[in-house]
């Protein structure tokens, strides 16, 4: 990486271990050692490794993504938003169908987790909007929301700015109208993001890194296209790279 690549750009580079175990995921994180990026830990690997494994990765100092899209009863939410703020996660977050109160519900319980402990930092607590696999046809007619995912999507950004929340999780195609509707300071995490060339996947609705940042997306979610490339921590540098150009613009 070169030195003209600030901490502060590497840090909105969210690098998905999407792996079964703990023992592919340390691979990963040797070969991206002394990048800054943040790490997350989806529920695969979560429930694999468990909670020692996220200490783990905050005793190398990085920061961590906890995504494990909580969606409950307003009361469970509480406590798991509860236990997950006392892991001393950077980021997690909840399925903003839940609703208002159940949102509200994860503030309560993160927040009374920081009132108890002066020591911990408070986490960025999202709500996830419409996933970027979701097609319009799979959210009419399988789903059963009727209108645009745009419309869906902004329409959840209010709802969770509403509830107290912090940001979103969007498809980085969707950036520009939740700021619209929220304000600029509203976070926006956005996976479908894939590097020109690489393989889509299952994901719908995407944007390279560059065009994500331009447009305003605040975390870059990017799983495959490191995990699966033959030299991750070219892939992980090079990405960084296109991110800090076109933040600059």
């Amino acid at each position: 990486m070169t030195h003209s690549i600030s901490q502060a750009i590497a840090k909105r580079l969210i690098v998905a271990l999407d792996y079964p175990n703990v023992e592919e995921a340390r691979v990963l994180i040797e070969h991206l050692q002394g990048i800054p990026c943040t790490i997350k830990v989806g529920m695969q690997l979560f429930y694999s490794a468990g909670p020692d494994f996220v200490r783990e990765l905050k005793a190398k100092g990085y920061s961590v993504f906890l995504d494990l899209k909580m969606h409950d009863i307003p009361n469970t939410v509480k406590g798991g938003a509860n236990s997950i703020t006392r892991l001393g996660v950077d980021i997690f977050n909840v399925h903003a169908a839940g609703g208002v109160q159940m949102m509200k519900a994860a503030v309560e319980g993160m927040e009374s987790a920081l009132a108890t402990d002066s020591n911990l930092a408070r986490p960025l607590l999202i709500a996830v909007t419409q996933l970027t696999s979701t097609s319009q046809q799979v959210m009419n007619q399988e789903i059963g929301i009727q209108g645009t995912v745009e419309e869906a999507v902004v329409h959840y950004a209010r709802l969770a700015q509403q509830s107290g929340l912090g940001g979103v999780v969007c498809s980085p195609l969707e950036v520009s109208m939740i700021q619209q509707a929220c304000g600029t300071s509203f976070a926006t995490v956005t996976p479908g993001v894939r590097p020109a060339g690489s393989d889509l996947g299952d994901q719908k609705r995407i944007l390279t890194p560059g065009e994500a940042i331009a447009g305003g997306s605040h975390y870059l979610v990017v799983g495959r296209p490191i995990t699966g490339a033959n030299d991750p921590r070219e892939a992980t540098q090079q990405i960084i790279e296109e991110m800090s150009v076109h933040v600059n613009n």
